[in-house]
Parts: structure tokens; C-alpha cells; sequence
């Protein structure tokens, strides 16, 4: 189940922001809709953030367990054929 970062049925709201001239006229005149690539983009960025700080979070924890799992292995690993 993927992590539900933000409530996509959220209405939408105006936003002011400054974009680099250039990339603005190119992106009109390829017809990209600016707000669309905005919130694709900043729920990338918003994955990427949750993501890396799950993995500080857990970090201690992560380490454990590989430690545990290299010393002791896996509790399959007297079954496998390979």
C-alpha cells in the first residue's frame, strides 16, 4: 500500500511563484501545463523527503538487523537448494 502523502482530492488554490523567463516561454510554447508538472514534481520531492527520513528514523534499527542477519543469517538459509 503506498504511503498516502497528501490528499489528492484537495481543491486546488492559486499560488504566486517566479520561474526563470526562458523556461517559462519554452514551456508555453511546448503547451506543458505548469501546474501539473509542479505537483508531479513536488510529490516526487515530498516521497523522496518522507523516504529519507523514515531511513534516519529507523537507522539504528536497519543496523541491527543486518548486523543480527549477517552473524546469525536467515532462518531460510538451511533450506535453500541454490
Amino acid at each position: 500500500m503506498p504511503l498516502k502523502i497528501y490528499d489528492p482530492k484537495a481543491p486546488k488554490k492559486p499560488a504566486n511563484l517566479s520561474v526563470n523567463e526562458d523556461l517559462l516561454r519554452q514551456a508555453r510554447s511546448r503547451k506543458l501545463n505548469l501546474s501539473r508538472l509542479l505537483e508531479e514534481h513536488l510529490i516526487e520531492v515530498l516521497r523522496d523527503t518522507e523516504r529519507e527520513a523514515w531511513l534516519e528514523e529507523n537507522a539504528s534499527a536497519i543496523e541491527k538487523y543486518n548486523t543480527r542477519i549477517e552473524r546469525d543469517g536467515v532462518f531460510s538459509d538451511g533450506l535453500r537448494r541454490f
